[in-house]
């Protein structure tokens, strides 16, 4: 069973318009220009870091591969495009046919980022290639930011998990993305059953506060709500009086009662009450979950108090205040010909107001000091140096328009865990800082 054969909104038979408008008519112009085929190099990167963030997280990738292959010209959508008066007959035939038969490469899924990084380079014609930048910034820079904030916020939590539960404070659909991202970097678990269901994220969830308020008693909502979930379930206790909920909820459950959450109030001095609370009634093992608009600085300031897990919404899914990483899509080689054999030819914008960017093909790698700690992002054209070429950071995602680096959800998730343990311990640090490396260029013809 596919998510189209259930009627969830998480599927598009087609990206194609997943675009904005000025893709289109470059692509028209070029064709009649007779520079649509030249070979291109486009490249992904941000020139900064949201202000405060020592690190950024990839994240993204592998729903890019998606909306690259799905993206496709079909009937429908030419005929809005013709309707509109978008584009020409001559370039609407030449999209019927569009399948982007180039190759991506990129950081892997999970990995950190500085500014500067190539995340992303595509190559291929000037046409099939300048179609795809709106869909992949919208993928990467959204889910990236997810990722980062989610990053945070797991290394504030130590070994607590987290929960996912920003569905109901975002669109339908970025909740998914943003739940997966969230799991990619760090969180164990998700409330969206969407996001289960697609990405086999584990999920989680039991009761809110109108389950209570539906019964004449909490004692009587408590009591359905074990009788149905068994002891091991989890109680919602600030509903009212939270000590007295407490009481009522190991009355009912025993001390097998798996956990409480709290919702509500000053969460440090509320959870030390409830915690020594439970030890006094026997439940020494029912763990407290807490929730409540928190973000990485709420979570790190309750590291002394006893709690089990940390539940965690709008914060997370708007990015914990920055909620794009600002990556552009920048054309940086070009050839002056259609001729496969012309070379490439470097590019770039010159402009004022922090807008400029490097030409050129570039590779990235790593470097790191004698204890294997990463000490510098190198980011270069031409020729990699000795020294750095086992340390690149991209690798081949698409060949030739086919999909060659699709990997399980996990997969990505651990990468961001070894990628996070080799920087430096300050990365982790919530406090106001730099990028945690420096970038540095270099640049084809210069000193390894």
């Amino acid at each position: 069973m596919s998510t189209a054969d259930i009627g969830l909104p998480v599927e598009v038979p087609s990206t194609a318009l997943f675009t904005d408008q000025y893709e289109l008519t470059m692509l028209q112009a070029a064709l009649k220009a007779g520079t649509a085929e030249r070979r291109s190099v486009f490249e992904v990167f941000t020139r900064r870091l949201p202000e405060g963030r020592r690190y950024g997280v990839v994240a993204g990738t592998g729903r890019v591969l998606d909306a690259v292959e799905n993206f496709r010209f079909d009937a429908g959508v030419l005929g809005f495009l013709r309707e509109r008066g978008i584009v020409g007959e001559e370039t609407l035939d030449w999209l019927a046919n569009y399948r982007f038969s180039g190759d991506i490469w990129g950081y892997p899924e999970g990995e950190v980022y500085f500014p500067g990084s190539p995340v992303m380079r595509v190559e291929g014609s000037f046409a099939e290639c300048v179609l795809l930048e709106t869909v992949i910034l919208s993928v990467l820079n959204h889910d990236s930011a997810i990722a980062a904030a989610a990053s945070r916020m797991a290394s504030a939590a130590g070994e607590r998990p987290l929960i996912e539960m920003g569905a109901r404070r975002t669109h339908e659909l970025a909740a998914v993305a943003a739940a997966r991202a969230a799991y990619v970097g760090g969180f164990a678990s998700t409330s969206d059953l969407a996001a289960g269901f697609r990405y086999g994220i584990p999920t989680v969830g039991t009761s809110a506060h109108a389950f209570t308020l539906l019964h004449d008693r909490e004692r009587d909502a408590f009591q359905a709500q074990v009788n149905t979930m068994g002891r091991g379930t989890t109680l919602l206790v600030d509903t009212y009086d939270v000590a007295e909920a407490v009481r009522t909820a190991v009355e009912i459950a025993g001390p097998e009662l798996g956990a409480v959450r709290i919702d509500s109030g000053d969460l440090l001095l509320v959870a030390h009450r409830v915690r020594q609370q439970l030890d006094e009634l026997g439940a020494t093992n029912t763990k407290i979950i807490v929730t409540s608009d928190l973000d990485e600085y709420a979570i790190a300031s309750l590291a002394a108090a006893p709690v089990d897990a940390y539940g965690v919404g709008t914060r997370l899914v708007t990015g914990s205040g920055h909620p794009t990483c600002s990556m552009v899509y920048k054309l940086v080689a070009r050839t002056e010909s259609a001729d496969p054999k012309a070379p490439l030819v470097p590019v770039a914008k010159k402009a004022t107001g922090g807008k400029t960017s490097i030409g050129g093909r570039k590779w990235a790698a790593r470097r790191r000091d004698e204890q294997g700690v990463a000490e510098a992002e190198v980011v270069g054209t031409g020729p990699v140096p000795d020294g750095l070429v086992d340390r690149q950071l991209l690798v081949e995602l698409v060949k030739a328009g086919k999909v060659v680096a699709r990997e399980p959800l996990d997969a990505p998730r651990d990468r961001h865990i070894a990628a996070l343990a080799a920087l430096p311990l300050s990365a982790t640090q919530l406090s106001q800082g730099e990028p945690v490396i420096p970038t540095e260029y270099v640049h084809e013809g210069s000193a390894g």
